[in-house]
C-alpha cells in the first residue's frame, strides 16, 4: 500500500514539474494587444445585443398584427 502511494506521488510531483517547464514556454500577449481584443470583443458584443434586441422588438410587432 505504501508503494502505491509513493508512486501516486512521485506522479503527482513529475506532472508538476513539467507544468513548471512549460510555464516558461508561453508567449504571453503584450498588454496592448490584450486590451485592444477585448474592446473588440466588448463592441461585438454590444452590436450582436442591439441587433438581437431590435429583432425582438421587430417580431413582437410583427406578431401582435397577426393577433
Amino acid at each position: 500500500m505504501d508503494n502505491k502511494f509513493n508512486a501516486i506521488l512521485e506522479s503527482i510531483k513529475l506532472y508538476f514539474r513539467g507544468v513548471r517547464a512549460e510555464w516558461g514556454k508561453i508567449n504571453w500577449p503584450e498588454q496592448r494587444q490584450v486590451i485592444m481584443e477585448t474592446i473588440f470583443v466588448v463592441a461585438i458584443v454590444f452590436v450582436f445585443t442591439v441587433a438581437v434586441y431590435l429583432m425582438d422588438i421587430i417580431f413582437k410587432s410583427a406578431l401582435s398584427l397577426i393577433k
